[in-house]
């Protein structure tokens, strides 16, 4: 039987109490408790900069909004050859309706070649198979091929089908995006610039209103294209390919050292010895390819994961050799903040230890003051969140971009969520500790329950983050208790969303 509010009170009232009797003397902080409070500072700090850093993308976008491309500055008199590359593994709900898409694409038939590179080990290569042969029979250049093993993933598969492409250029879709008819004849001109390697358009998302995480997940996306994809390359700064979605230059795939499979971001590797190599990359706000969210929490952390772990890797691997390099420092700084973004999990992980011991330190010792420190923190965290991604959705859908004021505070809470996987994967990279590319499941709208629709979330990982969010509600109420205001705020955000996460995790379980 669950225990009534009144007895939950009660309860927390004693602990409470237990909590607060100090000796008659005043309490005096110990050397280690100032040792805790100098850490949890000092790591305060150190997030609320990476915070402060979100407006000066906002500034950067602000500064070179004129410089956003719209139009290619020359047409190709003779268009150049495209290969279109689709990279797929184990993609039975999203192959057809993906196939069906690029198969309508308009471009000369001479010039086009469209590649089905399958790693796949389960029903989709029949269904491709299948669809192919009916769209050649319609007179669709479309070539199949499989290989027997995954060696090096997805930029193995890349690679492999860049020894038999015929296209100067390399269009490269993942299995669930939709592109439009003219794809080819918005983007191939922008390559009449021969310093140009890659062109990269904005994913838009059929299924954004189909819940509250799909919803968190496309205001997050729609702030890292329009602020961190639009300041980078408008600012000349340094930005990445998204690994679909996007053409690029064969010649400069070749010249930056081809496909690498040394880290699970093959394509922000690529991109960025690209671009230490002298090639331009675009970014094209105007042309949209429809795609699909992760519709679970277990697939949303498996890609976050993933993403966290390749760029740590890429990190490891590129910001060595770029800071060595002649560059700018603005671009130095930059790529910085951009590759070791995701060392904030593990710190965000400490916190999570230290941020409830440190509201008892602070109001054992009636160091008051210590508490007010908290508040321009917070405020320059989540005011600095709320800015970014309210204003890329007043840029991207001017028109009820307000109705998304009562989501601000999920969004730090997904983020919160994500500490404990992503945290685990940043550390993988860092001891290269190998795990394999873990894709992410698509469904074209489906149910999650469906069969073979989802890795089936553990219940420890579940158990954890309920805990997690159980701790921080205990001390959410101990400082309701103690009238410690100004501490709310955070303790809230990080038990809704580990508490978020848990329960999502607990309710996707089969």
């Amino acid at each position: 039987m669950l225990p009534t509010p009144g007895e939950i009170k009660v309860v927390l009232v004693v602990v409470t109490d237990w909590l607060t009797v100090t000796a008659p003397s005043a309490y005096q902080i110990t050397y280690f408790e100032w040792v805790l409070l100098a850490l949890y500072f000092t790591l305060m700090v150190i997030l609320s900069i990476l915070g402060f850093h979100r407006y000066q993308l906002i500034y950067l976008h602000r500064k070179h909004h004129d410089k956003v491309i719209h139009q290619p500055k020359h047409m190709f008199d003779q268009l150049p050859t495209v290969t279109v590359q689709l990279p797929i593994y184990n993609e039975p709900h999203v192959i057809e309706n993906l196939l069906e898409s690029i198969s309508q694409i308009d471009y000369p038939r001479e010039l086009l070649q469209i590649q089905v590179l399958d790693d796949s080990t389960d029903e989709t290569s029949k269904i491709a198979i299948d669809t192919i042969n009916r769209l050649e029979t319609q007179g669709c250049p479309i070539e199949y091929r499989w290989r027997p093993n995954r060696q090096g993933y997805k930029a193995g598969a890349l690679e492999a089908g860049l020894t038999w492409a015929r296209g100067d250029l390399i269009a490269i879709f993942d299995a669930d995006f939709s592109p439009s008819a003219d794809f080819l004849h918005q983007t191939v001109h922008y390559f009449s610039d021969p310093s140009v390697g890659v062109v990269q358009t904005r994913w838009t998302y059929r299924n954004r209103d189909q819940s509250l995480l799909t919803r968190l997940q496309a205001i997050l996306l729609d702030g890292h294209f329009v602020f961190e994809h639009g300041a980078r390359s408008c600012s000349g700064r340094f930005f990445n390919f998204n690994g679909t979605a996007g053409v690029l230059r064969r010649s400069m795939i070749q010249d930056a050292g081809n496909w690498q499979h040394d880290t699970l971001t093959e394509d922000t590797d690529l991109s960025y010895r690209a671009q230490m190599r002298g090639w331009k990359h675009l970014y094209l706000p105007d042309v949209e390819v429809p795609s699909e969210l992760p519709l679970d929490i277990a697939s949303f952390q498996t890609q976050q994961a993933r993403w966290a772990k390749g760029l740590t890797q890429t990190a490891k691997k590129t910001l060595p050799n770029l800071m060595r390099s002649n560059l700018p420092g603005k671009i130095k700084l930059e790529a910085c903040f951009h590759l070791a973004s995701n060392f904030s999990f593990p710190l965000m992980i400490i916190l999570t230890l230290l941020l409830p011991l440190t509201v008892v330190i602070r109001h054992q010792s009636q160091s008051d003051y210590l508490f007010y420190y908290d508040l321009p923190i917070f405020l320059g965290t989540f005011s600095s969140l709320c800015s970014f991604y309210l204003l890329a959705q007043r840029e991207l859908h001017p028109q009820d971009w307000k109705k998304n004021f009562l989501l601000m505070p999920w969004l730090p809470a997904i983020g919160i969520s994500l500490t404990l996987t992503n945290a685990r994967a940043v550390m993988e990279a860092i001891f290269n500790i190998p795990s394999p590319f873990e894709r992410t499941t698509k469904l074209a709208g489906r149910s999650p329950t469906l069969p073979n629709s989802t890795g089936n979330p553990s219940l420890w990982l579940s158990a954890v983050h309920l805990a997690a969010g159980s701790y921080f509600t205990f001390f959410l109420g101990y400082s309701l208790l103690t009238g410690n205001w100004v501490s709310l705020p955070f303790l809230f955000l990080f038990a809704l969303g580990y508490f978020f996460a848990g329960t999502l995790l607990l309710k996707s379980r089969k």
